[in-house]
Protein backbone atom coordinates (compact mmCIF):
# COMPACT_ATOMS: atom_id res chain seq x y z
CA UNK A 1 0.00 0.00 0.00
CA UNK A 2 1.53 3.79 -0.81
CA UNK A 3 1.04 4.88 2.76
CA UNK A 4 2.61 7.86 1.53
CA UNK A 5 -0.52 9.37 -0.11
CA UNK A 6 -2.68 8.81 2.85
CA UNK A 7 -3.11 11.35 5.71
CA UNK A 8 -1.51 10.73 9.02
CA UNK A 9 -5.47 10.03 9.84
CA UNK A 10 -5.34 6.86 7.55
CA UNK A 11 -2.17 5.91 7.96
CA UNK A 12 -3.44 5.50 11.87
CA UNK A 13 -6.42 3.87 11.24
CA UNK A 14 -4.68 1.22 8.51
CA UNK A 15 -2.08 0.56 11.24
CA UNK A 16 -4.83 0.05 13.84
CA UNK A 17 -6.59 -2.54 11.09
CA UNK A 18 -3.35 -4.18 10.73
CA UNK A 19 -2.90 -4.81 14.55
CA UNK A 20 -6.23 -6.51 15.02
CA UNK A 21 -8.32 -6.95 17.98
CA UNK A 22 -6.31 -5.91 21.02
CA UNK A 23 -8.70 -8.36 22.93
CA UNK A 24 -8.83 -11.23 21.41
CA UNK A 25 -6.38 -14.07 22.69
CA UNK A 26 -5.87 -15.92 19.93
CA UNK A 27 -4.71 -12.32 18.20
CA UNK A 28 -1.04 -12.81 17.90
CA UNK A 29 -0.81 -8.94 18.40
CA UNK A 30 -3.50 -9.05 21.33
CA UNK A 31 -3.31 -8.12 24.86
CA UNK A 32 -1.93 -11.76 25.72
CA UNK A 33 0.44 -11.93 23.44
CA UNK A 34 2.32 -9.07 24.10
CA UNK A 35 1.76 -9.65 28.08
CA UNK A 36 4.10 -12.88 27.27
CA UNK A 37 6.55 -11.33 25.19
CA UNK A 38 7.45 -8.50 28.12
CA UNK A 39 7.00 -11.52 30.44
CA UNK A 40 10.04 -12.86 28.70
CA UNK A 41 11.64 -9.71 28.27
CA UNK A 42 11.24 -9.61 24.33
CA UNK A 43 9.64 -7.38 21.97
CA UNK A 44 6.86 -9.39 20.19
CA UNK A 45 8.65 -10.95 16.73
CA UNK A 46 5.17 -10.39 15.44
CA UNK A 47 4.86 -6.77 16.23
CA UNK A 48 7.83 -5.61 15.27
CA UNK A 49 7.64 -7.50 11.75
CA UNK A 50 4.30 -5.75 11.54
CA UNK A 51 5.79 -2.20 12.15
CA UNK A 52 8.55 -3.68 9.59
CA UNK A 53 5.95 -3.80 6.82
CA UNK A 54 3.90 -0.89 7.88
CA UNK A 55 7.96 0.91 7.12
CA UNK A 56 7.20 2.39 10.55
CA UNK A 57 10.43 4.47 10.24
CA UNK A 58 9.23 6.36 7.42
CA UNK A 59 7.20 8.39 9.86
CA UNK A 60 10.04 9.97 11.40
CA UNK A 61 11.88 10.67 8.10
CA UNK A 62 11.08 14.24 6.72
CA UNK A 63 9.02 14.12 3.35
CA UNK A 64 11.91 16.13 1.51
CA UNK A 65 14.10 13.27 2.27
CA UNK A 66 11.72 10.49 1.12
CA UNK A 67 9.80 9.75 4.21
CA UNK A 68 6.33 10.61 5.52
CA UNK A 69 7.12 13.21 8.28
CA UNK A 70 5.38 16.34 7.29
CA UNK A 71 3.34 17.20 10.51
CA UNK A 72 4.40 16.24 14.14
CA UNK A 73 0.55 15.51 15.45
CA UNK A 74 0.12 13.34 12.22
CA UNK A 75 3.38 11.70 13.62
CA UNK A 76 1.55 11.39 16.92
CA UNK A 77 -1.61 10.47 16.08
CA UNK A 78 0.33 7.26 14.23
CA UNK A 79 2.76 6.39 16.91
CA UNK A 80 -0.09 6.60 19.19
CA UNK A 81 -2.11 3.21 17.93
CA UNK A 82 1.09 1.32 19.07
CA UNK A 83 1.54 3.28 21.89
CA UNK A 84 -1.83 2.18 23.01
CA UNK A 85 -0.75 -1.72 22.73
CA UNK A 86 2.25 -1.57 23.95
CA UNK A 87 4.87 1.06 25.27
CA UNK A 88 7.91 -1.54 24.98
CA UNK A 89 7.57 -1.89 21.34
CA UNK A 90 6.94 1.95 20.67
CA UNK A 91 10.40 2.85 22.05
CA UNK A 92 11.92 -0.40 21.36
CA UNK A 93 11.01 -0.89 17.95
CA UNK A 94 11.36 2.66 16.75
CA UNK A 95 10.81 6.27 18.37
CA UNK A 96 14.14 6.31 19.96
CA UNK A 97 15.23 6.12 16.19
CA UNK A 98 13.01 9.77 16.04
CA UNK A 99 14.40 11.14 18.97
CA UNK A 100 18.19 10.67 17.45
CA UNK A 101 17.33 12.00 14.02
CA UNK A 102 15.68 15.07 15.04
CA UNK A 103 19.18 16.24 16.28
CA UNK A 104 20.58 15.23 12.72
CA UNK A 105 17.29 17.08 10.95
CA UNK A 106 17.86 20.25 13.02
CA UNK A 107 21.70 20.49 12.71
CA UNK A 108 23.20 18.34 10.38
CA UNK A 109 24.68 18.45 7.17
CA UNK A 110 22.91 17.50 3.47
CA UNK A 111 25.54 14.37 3.34
CA UNK A 112 24.54 13.05 7.00
CA UNK A 113 20.71 13.49 6.65
CA UNK A 114 20.45 11.80 3.43
CA UNK A 115 22.81 9.04 4.98
CA UNK A 116 20.24 8.97 8.19
CA UNK A 117 17.23 8.97 5.92
CA UNK A 118 18.42 6.43 3.91
CA UNK A 119 19.33 4.04 6.89
CA UNK A 120 15.74 4.38 8.21
CA UNK A 121 13.87 4.46 5.08
CA UNK A 122 15.96 0.92 4.69
CA UNK A 123 14.46 -0.35 8.16
CA UNK A 124 17.49 0.78 10.21
CA UNK A 125 17.16 1.68 13.64
CA UNK A 126 19.53 5.03 14.90
CA UNK A 127 20.12 5.26 19.10
CA UNK A 128 20.74 8.39 21.00
CA UNK A 129 23.20 8.72 23.87
CA UNK A 130 22.41 12.21 25.42
CA UNK A 131 22.84 11.54 28.99
CA UNK A 132 25.14 9.73 31.66
CA UNK A 133 24.28 7.91 35.05
CA UNK A 134 26.37 9.88 36.92
CA UNK A 135 24.88 13.18 36.05
CA UNK A 136 21.52 12.69 34.85
CA UNK A 137 19.51 15.35 33.19
CA UNK A 138 22.38 17.83 33.51
CA UNK A 139 24.01 16.74 31.01
CA UNK A 140 26.18 19.91 30.63
CA UNK A 141 28.36 18.11 33.31
CA UNK A 142 29.01 14.41 30.79
CA UNK A 143 32.68 13.41 31.20
CA UNK A 144 32.23 11.35 27.88
CA UNK A 145 34.42 13.18 25.52
CA UNK A 146 36.13 13.62 22.16
CA UNK A 147 39.05 15.04 22.05
CA UNK A 148 40.28 16.42 19.15
CA UNK A 149 42.66 14.09 16.78
CA UNK A 150 44.84 14.01 13.35
CA UNK A 151 41.45 14.54 11.16
CA UNK A 152 38.42 14.56 13.84
CA UNK A 153 38.62 12.98 17.23
CA UNK A 154 39.09 10.19 19.52
CA UNK A 155 35.97 9.14 21.22
CA UNK A 156 36.69 7.90 25.02
CA UNK A 157 34.33 7.40 27.69
CA UNK A 158 30.92 5.29 28.60
CA UNK A 159 27.66 6.03 27.61
CA UNK A 160 25.19 4.07 29.92
CA UNK A 161 21.28 3.53 28.89
CA UNK A 162 20.95 3.55 25.69
CA UNK A 163 18.02 1.89 24.02
CA UNK A 164 18.54 -0.28 20.59
CA UNK A 165 22.92 0.79 20.97
CA UNK A 166 23.38 -2.97 20.17
CA UNK A 167 21.22 -3.26 16.94
CA UNK A 168 21.32 0.73 15.85
CA UNK A 169 22.93 1.66 12.36
CA UNK A 170 23.71 4.96 13.54
CA UNK A 171 24.52 6.64 17.01
CA UNK A 172 23.94 10.43 17.97
CA UNK A 173 26.48 10.52 20.32
CA UNK A 174 26.47 13.95 23.05
CA UNK A 175 30.33 14.43 23.81
CA UNK A 176 32.15 17.08 25.74
CA UNK A 177 34.67 18.41 22.87
CA UNK A 178 36.08 21.05 25.81
CA UNK A 179 37.22 21.59 29.11
CA UNK A 180 35.52 24.50 30.25
CA UNK A 181 32.19 24.72 31.75
CA UNK A 182 28.80 25.08 29.89
CA UNK A 183 27.21 24.59 26.62
CA UNK A 184 30.14 25.53 24.68
CA UNK A 185 32.24 22.64 25.83
CA UNK A 186 29.98 20.42 24.21
CA UNK A 187 28.99 18.86 20.24
CA UNK A 188 26.63 16.37 18.19
CA UNK A 189 29.03 13.83 16.68
CA UNK A 190 26.76 10.87 14.63
CA UNK A 191 28.66 7.39 14.03
CA UNK A 192 27.83 3.98 13.27
CA UNK A 193 29.69 0.30 13.88
CA UNK A 194 30.46 0.13 10.67
CA UNK A 195 32.05 3.82 11.10
CA UNK A 196 34.69 2.70 13.88
CA UNK A 197 37.60 0.08 14.85
CA UNK A 198 35.56 -2.89 16.13
CA UNK A 199 38.58 -3.10 18.69
CA UNK A 200 37.76 0.03 20.13
CA UNK A 201 33.68 0.00 20.98
CA UNK A 202 32.29 -2.42 23.68
CA UNK A 203 29.03 -2.88 24.03
CA UNK A 204 27.88 -3.09 27.76
CA UNK A 205 25.72 -5.34 29.17
CA UNK A 206 21.83 -5.04 29.38
CA UNK A 207 20.17 -3.13 31.87
CA UNK A 208 17.24 -5.07 33.17
CA UNK A 209 14.23 -2.60 33.77
CA UNK A 210 11.03 -2.62 36.15
CA UNK A 211 9.27 -1.37 32.94
CA UNK A 212 9.36 -2.09 28.97
CA UNK A 213 11.00 -5.02 30.22
CA UNK A 214 11.55 -5.82 25.98
CA UNK A 215 13.25 -2.55 25.35
CA UNK A 216 16.95 -3.75 24.78
CA UNK A 217 18.55 -0.96 27.10
CA UNK A 218 22.53 -1.52 26.97
CA UNK A 219 25.50 0.71 26.75
CA UNK A 220 28.59 1.64 24.83
CA UNK A 221 32.25 2.09 25.83
CA UNK A 222 34.68 3.82 23.71
CA UNK A 223 38.21 3.29 24.21
CA UNK A 224 40.81 5.54 22.15
CA UNK A 225 38.08 5.54 19.21
CA UNK A 226 38.86 7.18 15.98
CA UNK A 227 36.24 9.26 14.34
CA UNK A 228 36.62 11.82 11.30
CA UNK A 229 35.63 15.03 11.20
CA UNK A 230 32.57 14.54 9.31
CA UNK A 231 30.99 13.06 12.28
CA UNK A 232 30.55 16.20 13.82
CA UNK A 233 27.18 17.22 13.47
CA UNK A 234 26.36 21.32 13.27
CA UNK A 235 29.07 23.59 14.43
CA UNK A 236 31.64 22.56 17.51
CA UNK A 237 30.41 23.73 20.98
CA UNK A 238 26.97 23.72 19.81
CA UNK A 239 25.84 20.48 21.30
CA UNK A 240 23.77 22.31 24.13
CA UNK A 241 22.31 24.60 21.80
CA UNK A 242 20.91 21.28 19.39
CA UNK A 243 20.12 19.23 22.00
CA UNK A 244 17.57 21.44 23.59
CA UNK A 245 15.70 22.84 20.12
CA UNK A 246 15.54 18.93 19.11
CA UNK A 247 14.07 18.39 22.73
CA UNK A 248 11.90 21.14 21.79
CA UNK A 249 10.48 18.56 19.22
CA UNK A 250 10.82 15.65 21.10
CA UNK A 251 9.33 16.74 24.39
CA UNK A 252 6.23 18.18 22.18
CA UNK A 253 5.51 14.68 20.42
CA UNK A 254 6.09 12.14 23.33
CA UNK A 255 3.16 13.19 25.92
CA UNK A 256 0.82 12.56 23.04
CA UNK A 257 1.63 9.36 22.08
CA UNK A 258 1.46 8.07 25.90
CA UNK A 259 -1.94 9.04 25.93
CA UNK A 260 -2.96 5.76 23.73
CA UNK A 261 -1.56 4.10 27.01
CA UNK A 262 -3.75 5.67 29.23
CA UNK A 263 -6.68 5.23 26.62
CA UNK A 264 -6.25 1.21 26.71
CA UNK A 265 -5.69 1.55 31.09
CA UNK A 266 -9.34 3.58 30.86
CA UNK A 267 -10.77 1.09 28.93
CA UNK A 268 -9.56 -1.70 30.93
CA UNK A 269 -10.73 -0.35 34.14
CA UNK A 270 -14.22 0.49 32.40
CA UNK A 271 -14.72 -3.05 30.66
CA UNK A 272 -14.31 -4.18 34.65
CA UNK A 273 -16.43 -2.11 35.86
CA UNK A 274 -18.92 -2.65 33.75
CA UNK A 275 -18.68 -6.20 33.97
CA UNK A 276 -18.26 -6.32 37.75
CA UNK A 277 -21.02 -6.20 40.06
CA UNK A 278 -20.85 -4.66 43.78
CA UNK A 279 -23.79 -4.18 46.20
CA UNK A 280 -26.25 -5.57 43.28
CA UNK A 281 -25.00 -2.57 41.33
CA UNK A 282 -22.26 -3.09 38.49
CA UNK A 283 -19.35 -0.74 39.58
CA UNK A 284 -19.50 1.87 36.45
CA UNK A 285 -22.65 2.62 38.84
CA UNK A 286 -20.74 3.22 41.81
CA UNK A 287 -20.65 6.88 42.60
CA UNK A 288 -17.02 6.77 43.61
CA UNK A 289 -15.53 4.41 40.54
CA UNK A 290 -18.05 6.70 38.30
CA UNK A 291 -16.31 9.69 39.30
CA UNK A 292 -12.68 7.81 38.67
CA UNK A 293 -13.57 7.24 35.01
CA UNK A 294 -15.60 10.36 34.02
CA UNK A 295 -12.19 12.98 35.51
CA UNK A 296 -9.84 9.97 34.07
CA UNK A 297 -11.76 10.61 30.54
CA UNK A 298 -11.65 14.27 31.14
CA UNK A 299 -7.89 14.78 32.41
CA UNK A 300 -7.31 12.68 29.24
CA UNK A 301 -8.93 15.27 26.66
CA UNK A 302 -7.51 17.76 28.38
CA UNK A 303 -4.02 16.13 27.97
CA UNK A 304 -4.43 15.42 24.22
CA UNK A 305 -5.70 19.26 23.26
CA UNK A 306 -2.18 20.55 24.77
CA UNK A 307 -0.62 17.92 22.98
CA UNK A 308 -1.89 19.12 19.94
CA UNK A 309 -1.69 22.41 20.45
CA UNK A 310 1.81 21.44 21.35
CA UNK A 311 3.18 19.63 18.25
CA UNK A 312 0.88 22.20 15.98
CA UNK A 313 2.68 25.14 17.79
CA UNK A 314 6.36 23.72 16.52
CA UNK A 315 4.94 23.71 13.10
CA UNK A 316 3.30 26.74 12.88
CA UNK A 317 4.98 29.29 16.12
CA UNK A 318 8.09 27.18 16.19
CA UNK A 319 9.96 30.50 17.66
CA UNK A 320 6.87 29.62 21.01
CA UNK A 321 7.74 26.16 20.71
CA UNK A 322 10.34 25.50 24.22
CA UNK A 323 7.31 27.05 26.10
CA UNK A 324 4.68 24.86 25.17
CA UNK A 325 7.14 21.75 24.47
CA UNK A 326 8.46 22.18 28.69
CA UNK A 327 4.85 22.85 29.44
CA UNK A 328 3.58 19.51 27.51
CA UNK A 329 6.64 17.36 28.97
CA UNK A 330 5.67 18.48 32.76
CA UNK A 331 2.25 18.72 32.93
CA UNK A 332 0.59 15.91 30.44
CA UNK A 333 2.67 12.62 31.91
CA UNK A 334 2.00 14.05 35.48
CA UNK A 335 -1.90 13.72 34.53
CA UNK A 336 -1.67 10.82 32.56
CA UNK A 337 0.30 8.76 36.00
CA UNK A 338 -2.11 10.19 38.49
CA UNK A 339 -4.71 9.22 35.95
CA UNK A 340 -3.48 5.34 36.09
CA UNK A 341 -2.73 5.63 39.90
CA UNK A 342 -6.62 6.67 40.13
CA UNK A 343 -7.96 3.81 37.94
CA UNK A 344 -5.73 1.44 40.04
CA UNK A 345 -7.84 1.98 42.82
CA UNK A 346 -11.33 1.24 40.69
CA UNK A 347 -9.53 -2.44 39.17
CA UNK A 348 -8.42 -3.38 42.99
CA UNK A 349 -5.99 -5.92 43.75
CA UNK A 350 -6.24 -6.83 39.97
CA UNK A 351 -4.09 -4.27 38.66
CA UNK A 352 -1.24 -6.86 40.48
CA UNK A 353 -1.83 -9.36 38.28
CA UNK A 354 0.67 -10.38 35.74
CA UNK A 355 -2.06 -12.82 33.71
CA UNK A 356 -5.47 -12.29 32.39
CA UNK A 357 -7.26 -9.65 30.97
CA UNK A 358 -6.79 -7.09 33.10
CA UNK A 359 -3.02 -7.77 33.52
CA UNK A 360 -2.33 -5.46 30.54
CA UNK A 361 -3.41 -2.72 33.17
CA UNK A 362 -0.23 -3.40 35.41
CA UNK A 363 2.06 -3.42 32.29
CA UNK A 364 0.87 0.12 30.81
CA UNK A 365 1.39 1.65 34.93
CA UNK A 366 5.22 -0.27 35.07
CA UNK A 367 5.98 1.06 31.26
CA UNK A 368 4.26 5.14 31.62
CA UNK A 369 6.95 6.05 34.14
CA UNK A 370 9.47 5.13 31.17
CA UNK A 371 7.76 7.69 29.33
CA UNK A 372 7.16 10.25 31.49
CA UNK A 373 10.90 10.93 32.48
CA UNK A 374 12.68 9.63 29.44
CA UNK A 375 15.14 12.59 28.21
CA UNK A 376 13.85 15.19 30.31
CA UNK A 377 12.37 15.14 33.44
CA UNK A 378 9.40 17.15 35.42
CA UNK A 379 12.64 19.34 36.94
CA UNK A 380 13.95 19.78 34.28
CA UNK A 381 11.25 20.71 31.74
CA UNK A 382 9.81 23.64 34.49
CA UNK A 383 13.55 24.65 34.90
CA UNK A 384 13.74 25.36 31.29
CA UNK A 385 9.90 27.60 31.75
CA UNK A 386 11.17 29.53 35.24
CA UNK A 387 13.76 31.76 32.91
CA UNK A 388 11.56 32.54 30.24
CA UNK A 389 8.27 33.24 33.00
CA UNK A 390 9.12 37.09 33.23
CA UNK A 391 9.51 37.81 29.40
CA UNK A 392 6.02 35.65 28.67
CA UNK A 393 4.57 37.87 31.21
CA UNK A 394 5.79 41.43 30.11
CA UNK A 395 5.76 40.13 25.96
CA UNK A 396 2.56 41.47 24.17
CA UNK A 397 -0.08 38.88 24.16
CA UNK A 398 0.00 36.93 20.66
CA UNK A 399 -3.24 36.93 18.61
CA UNK A 400 -5.03 33.61 18.89
CA UNK A 401 -4.41 31.10 16.20
CA UNK A 402 -6.88 28.50 15.64
CA UNK A 403 -5.09 26.03 13.68
CA UNK A 404 -3.33 25.61 16.70
CA UNK A 405 -5.96 23.13 18.46
CA UNK A 406 -6.61 21.84 14.68
CA UNK A 407 -5.48 18.70 13.22
CA UNK A 408 -2.80 19.20 10.52
CA UNK A 409 -5.21 17.11 8.58
CA UNK A 410 -8.16 19.22 8.65
CA UNK A 411 -6.57 22.64 7.30
CA UNK A 412 -3.90 23.32 4.70
CA UNK A 413 -0.56 21.77 4.55
CA UNK A 414 2.41 23.60 6.13
CA UNK A 415 5.59 22.83 3.90
CA UNK A 416 7.18 20.24 6.38
CA UNK A 417 8.39 21.14 10.29
CA UNK A 418 10.57 24.09 10.40
CA UNK A 419 13.82 22.19 12.27
CA UNK A 420 15.64 25.69 11.40
CA UNK A 421 13.36 28.28 13.19
CA UNK A 422 13.27 26.60 16.30
CA UNK A 423 14.85 29.21 18.88
CA UNK A 424 15.80 28.74 22.54
CA UNK A 425 13.75 31.11 24.08
CA UNK A 426 9.80 31.79 23.21
CA UNK A 427 9.67 35.61 22.02
CA UNK A 428 6.13 35.28 23.63
CA UNK A 429 3.19 32.88 24.38
CA UNK A 430 1.09 31.36 21.54
CA UNK A 431 -2.05 29.80 23.89
CA UNK A 432 -3.07 31.69 26.37
CA UNK A 433 -5.23 34.19 24.55
CA UNK A 434 -7.77 31.13 24.45
CA UNK A 435 -8.17 31.68 28.06
CA UNK A 436 -10.92 33.96 28.34
CA UNK A 437 -14.95 33.25 28.88
CA UNK A 438 -15.78 35.58 25.53
CA UNK A 439 -17.06 33.47 23.03
CA UNK A 440 -17.22 30.59 25.68
CA UNK A 441 -20.98 28.87 26.62
CA UNK A 442 -22.40 30.21 29.75
CA UNK A 443 -22.02 27.28 31.88
CA UNK A 444 -18.24 27.25 31.58
CA UNK A 445 -17.60 31.61 31.85
CA UNK A 446 -17.05 31.45 35.43
CA UNK A 447 -14.31 29.28 35.49
CA UNK A 448 -12.98 30.91 32.41
CA UNK A 449 -13.20 33.88 34.47
CA UNK A 450 -11.46 32.68 37.41
CA UNK A 451 -8.52 30.83 35.42
CA UNK A 452 -7.81 34.11 33.82
CA UNK A 453 -7.55 36.18 36.56
CA UNK A 454 -5.29 33.38 37.92
CA UNK A 455 -3.05 34.11 34.84
CA UNK A 456 -2.67 37.33 35.51
CA UNK A 457 -1.62 36.68 38.79
CA UNK A 458 0.38 34.52 37.62
CA UNK A 459 2.17 36.98 35.04
CA UNK A 460 2.10 39.61 37.90
CA UNK A 461 4.07 37.76 40.18
CA UNK A 462 6.51 36.48 36.93
CA UNK A 463 7.54 40.55 36.36
CA UNK A 464 8.64 40.53 40.03
CA UNK A 465 10.56 37.55 40.06
CA UNK A 466 14.26 38.57 41.67
CA UNK A 467 17.16 37.58 39.57
CA UNK A 468 18.12 34.64 40.94
CA UNK A 469 14.79 33.07 40.47
CA UNK A 470 14.91 33.35 36.81
CA UNK A 471 17.60 30.66 36.32
CA UNK A 472 17.39 26.68 37.09
CA UNK A 473 18.59 27.11 40.22
CA UNK A 474 15.99 29.20 41.44
CA UNK A 475 13.53 28.67 44.78
CA UNK A 476 10.65 26.27 44.76
CA UNK A 477 8.12 29.17 44.87
CA UNK A 478 9.78 29.87 41.40
CA UNK A 479 9.04 26.25 40.28
CA UNK A 480 5.57 26.08 41.52
CA UNK A 481 5.05 28.96 39.88
CA UNK A 482 6.44 27.72 36.76
CA UNK A 483 3.92 24.54 37.37
CA UNK A 484 0.75 27.08 37.71
CA UNK A 485 1.70 28.21 34.36
CA UNK A 486 1.84 25.08 32.88
CA UNK A 487 -1.77 23.87 34.30
CA UNK A 488 -3.04 27.22 33.01
CA UNK A 489 -1.89 26.64 29.88
CA UNK A 490 -3.28 23.13 29.46
CA UNK A 491 -6.62 24.87 30.63
CA UNK A 492 -6.08 27.18 27.57
CA UNK A 493 -5.85 24.37 24.62
CA UNK A 494 -8.65 22.87 25.85
CA UNK A 495 -10.62 25.97 25.88
CA UNK A 496 -9.00 26.77 22.37
CA UNK A 497 -9.82 23.09 20.93
CA UNK A 498 -13.60 23.66 22.19
CA UNK A 499 -13.86 27.00 20.42
CA UNK A 500 -12.35 25.71 17.27
CA UNK A 501 -14.96 22.66 17.06
CA UNK A 502 -17.62 23.66 15.01
CA UNK A 503 -20.01 20.93 15.41
CA UNK A 504 -20.00 17.61 17.71
CA UNK A 505 -18.70 16.50 21.07
CA UNK A 506 -15.94 18.88 21.23
CA UNK A 507 -17.78 22.12 20.25
CA UNK A 508 -20.49 20.90 23.39
CA UNK A 509 -19.78 22.60 26.97
CA UNK A 510 -20.02 19.13 29.45
CA UNK A 511 -15.97 17.90 28.37
CA UNK A 512 -15.09 21.43 28.34
CA UNK A 513 -16.32 22.15 31.75
CA UNK A 514 -15.17 19.08 33.87
CA UNK A 515 -11.52 19.57 32.02
CA UNK A 516 -11.45 23.23 33.22
CA UNK A 517 -13.51 22.34 36.73
CA UNK A 518 -10.59 19.33 37.06
CA UNK A 519 -7.62 22.13 36.22
CA UNK A 520 -9.57 24.90 38.86
CA UNK A 521 -9.16 22.13 41.43
CA UNK A 522 -5.45 21.35 41.16
CA UNK A 523 -5.04 25.16 41.35
CA UNK A 524 -7.29 25.44 44.64
CA UNK A 525 -9.99 27.28 42.78
CA UNK A 526 -12.87 24.60 43.25
CA UNK A 527 -13.04 21.85 44.89
CA UNK A 528 -15.12 18.48 45.02
CA UNK A 529 -15.96 15.99 41.78
CA UNK A 530 -17.05 17.32 38.84
CA UNK A 531 -20.70 18.75 38.65
CA UNK A 532 -23.11 16.08 37.68
CA UNK A 533 -24.78 18.46 34.72
CA UNK A 534 -21.13 17.90 33.04
CA UNK A 535 -20.17 14.54 34.49
CA UNK A 536 -23.48 13.08 33.49
CA UNK A 537 -23.02 13.48 29.58
CA UNK A 538 -19.49 12.79 30.03
CA UNK A 539 -20.14 9.77 31.20
CA UNK A 540 -22.38 8.82 28.30
CA UNK A 541 -20.13 10.10 25.76
CA UNK A 542 -17.38 7.62 27.57
CA UNK A 543 -20.11 4.44 27.75
CA UNK A 544 -20.86 5.15 23.92
CA UNK A 545 -17.46 5.05 22.69
CA UNK A 546 -16.57 2.28 24.67
CA UNK A 547 -19.62 0.25 23.29
CA UNK A 548 -18.97 1.35 19.17
CA UNK A 549 -15.73 0.48 20.11
CA UNK A 550 -14.17 4.75 19.57
CA UNK A 551 -10.92 6.13 21.01
CA UNK A 552 -11.27 8.49 23.87
CA UNK A 553 -8.93 10.86 22.47
CA UNK A 554 -10.03 14.60 20.32
CA UNK A 555 -10.20 12.29 17.30
CA UNK A 556 -12.85 10.14 18.30
CA UNK A 557 -11.64 7.79 15.94
CA UNK A 558 -12.63 3.84 15.27
CA UNK A 559 -10.08 1.09 16.81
Amino acid sequence: MPYKTLTAADRAAELARSFGDFWDPANPLGSSALLTADEQGVLSADGEALLDRFGLAAEYVPAELGGRLTHLDGLVRVMREVFRRDVGLGLGHGITSFMAAVNVWTAGSAAQQRHLADLLLDGGRASVAYHELAHGNDFLRNEFAARPAAGGYLLEGVKQVINNADRAGAWVLFARTGDGPGSRSHSVLLAGPDDVPADRVQRLARYRTAGVRGCRLTGLAFHGCPLPASALVGAEGRGGEVALRSFQVTRSALPGMAIGTVETCLRSVLRFALDRRLYRRRVFELPHAAGVLTAAFADLLLCDSLSLAAARTVQLRPAQASVTAAAVKYLVPRLLSRTVRDLSVVLGARFYLREGEHAVFGKHLRDLPVLSLGHAGPTACLATLIPQLRRLATAPQLEPLDALFTPADATAPPPGIPFDRLTLSATGDPLTAALTPEGSPASVRPLLTDLAADLSAVRDRARTLPPADRTPLASPEAFALAARYAELLGAAAATGVARSARSGFLSEPPWLGAALHRTACRLGLRAGPVPDRWARPLRHELLSRHEELRTFDLYDSAL
